[in-house]
Formats: C-alpha cells, sequence, structure tokens
C-alpha cells in the first residue's frame, strides 16, 4: 500500500492505495476504475445512487423566499487556548421563543470556516429547502476543525493533521457550549446532528458514532482516511441501532477514497444497522459534496 498527498478542488487528503494487483486480487469479478484521485476504484452492486442529482438552483439565493442570517462568531476555546471561529446560519424568522435543532458541519483539511460557504451557498440552500418545507428550520454552525492555535490552511497542511483529532475535545467541551449559551438551541441529543465533507468526513464518522450520546444525526461525506475503523467506531451494534435516528454516508463513485466508505457500509450491512449509502456520478469535489448537504438536510431531524 502507498501513500500520497494529492490536492483537488483546494482540498489536500492523505491518499493510502492500494496497487492494481492487489484490488485486482482482493476481488476479481468487481468492475475497476483506473487512476485518478486515490488510485483504482472497485464499485460494488451496492455502490449507486440513492438520490438524483438536486434540482438547478437549489443553492442559489431567491428573491421570493425568506432569508436566514450568516455570521461569524467567536468562541472561546480552552482545548486551543484561544479564541476560535465559526460560521453560524440562523433560519428565517429564527427567534428565542423557539428551541432549534443545530448540524454541525465540518469541512475538509485545505479548508476552514469558510469553505462551506464558498462553494455552497449554504445560506441560500437552507433557506429554499425550509420555504418549500423540505427541511426543517435549523441552526448550522460551521467551525474550524483544525484545532491548534495558527488554525488557517497554509503552509503543509497535512502537519496539522493531528489538529483535527484534537478538535473532537473542541467541538464537545467548547463549542457545543458557546453554541447553546448564545443560541436558543434544543440541547437534546434528539436534535443535535453533525456532518461533513472528507476529513471532515470522518470527524463526523469519528466524533458522531464515538459520542452517541450527543449526536443521534451522522453524515459523512466523501470521508477521508481518519476515520477510524468500523469495529473500533461501533463495539456496540445494538447500541448504535437504538440511539442512531440517521447515519447518512455518500461518496462519489470517481472518488478514490470510496473504499473507505464503502467498508463502513458493509459492516453497516453486516450487522443489520440501518443507514443511509448514496454514492453518485462525482468524484472527491464539490459537486458531490453539495449534493450530499442538500439530500442530507431533508432528512435530519425528521421523523420520516
Amino acid at each position: 500500500m502507498k501513500c500520497l498527498t494529492k490536492q483537488v478542488f483546494g482540498v489536500l487528503a492523505v491518499i493510502c492505495m492500494m496497487t492494481p494487483l492487489a484490488v485486482a486480487q482482493d476481488n476479481p469479478e468487481r468492475p475497476r476504475r483506473p487512476g485518478g484521485f486515490g488510485g483504482p476504484i472497485e464499485l460494488g452492486p451496492d455502490d449507486v445512487a440513492f438520490y438524483d442529482a438536486p434540482p438547478e438552483g437549489f443553492k442559489t439565493v431567491r428573491g421570493n423566499v425568506a432569508h436566514g442570517k450568516l455570521e461569524m462568531i467567536g468562541y472561546e476555546s480552552k482545548t486551543v487556548g484561544t479564541t476560535r471561529k465559526a460560521n453560524v446560519y440562523t433560519p428565517p424568522g429564527y427567534s428565542t421563543d423557539k428551541k432549534y435543532p443545530v448540524l454541525y458541519l465540518l469541512h475538509g483539511i485545505g479548508g476552514d470556516e469558510n469553505e462551506w460557504v464558498r462553494f455552497a451557498t449554504p445560506n441560500a440552500l437552507f433557506d429554499n429547502l425550509i420555504a418549500d418545507g423540505k427541511a426543517v428550520p435549523m441552526i448550522v454552525v460551521m467551525p474550524n476543525g483544525r484545532a491548534q492555535k495558527n488554525d488557517r490552511a497554509e503552509g503543509n497542511v497535512m502537519a496539522s493533521a493531528p489538529a483535527f483529532a484534537t478538535f473532537e475535545r473542541d467541538l464537545l467541551d467548547d463549542l457545543i457550549p458557546a453554541i447553546e449559551a448564545k443560541y436558543s438551541v434544543d440541547n437534546s441529543r434528539e436534535k443535535r446532528a453533525i456532518a461533513g465533507l472528507s476529513m471532515g468526513g470522518g470527524q463526523s464518522f469519528n466524533f458522531g458514532l464515538g459520542n452517541l450520546d450527543t449526536f443521534a444525526w451522522v453524515g459523512p461525506f466523501s470521508a477521508a482516511p481518519n476515520t477510524k475503523p468500523a469495529e473500533e467506531l461501533i463495539p456496540n451494534i445494538e447500541n448504535a441501532k437504538s440511539k442512531l435516528k440517521l447515519l447518512w454516508i455518500s461518496c462519489g463513485n470517481k472518488d478514490g477514497l470510496i473504499r473507505i466508505s464503502q467498508n463502513m457500509h458493509q459492516f453497516l450491512k453486516k450487522n443489520g444497522i440501518e443507514h443511509v449509502w448514496h454514492v453518485d456520478d462525482h468524484g472527491h469535489d464539490p459537486v458531490h459534496w453539495s449534493s450530499s448537504l442538500y439530500w442530507f438536510s431533508q432528512s435530519v431531524f425528521q421523523d420520516k
């Protein structure tokens, strides 16, 4: 197995790839795609799209709908020992008379608290879904998942990989309490979700499944190699079944990191843990991530 660092669409990732021979020996019956980001890709019969492509304009600002608010906040991080930043979306008509569910939305290793804002226009995406009755009004928190004093995506960003693991404590001990102190939040686990792309997808697996007393909704998109093994993340099958409201996993069929999510899907399937497995026709890119957010947001905090 070889590991390399590669940059695609501004996102840096560590890619561990099997040689073509190793892939073929693993299962010669499965179709294999050549090269690309992450190396050869094997697709199985389960690796298909669960959803269609989003409609045109799904993340475009519409003048005929009510608009929420996107603001940058600072919070004190005892974990890091500094004041850190996060983008926060509050839905149209936000009021302290109501308690809102919260989605914590994480970025990739080459990004920061503005990454989702740059390519997905999440304020417009959520405004439109809420206006159309497809998503519940929610607060969306987009923090910096690089928990170190210099949390900018600069220089050798791969050297900051350990800070993405440290973010678990920053998230649980500092950010969540700060959000729940500042905003009108329903702080029950059933009203708290975590999702993310690439490195943030791995964080979503690790922090979501590793803290089921905190999160009931988990959405990893294009999870990176920081994802822990499924057996480590889910040591108690029945506990996961009883506590997970939704485990929503996606990856593109041109994404060389798909094996990480495939392995998780197969573990969940083998152990009878309900989940969504969505594989579209994209790669490790913003088109897949914004599409995944569009569909995940319509399921999170819903009874259906």
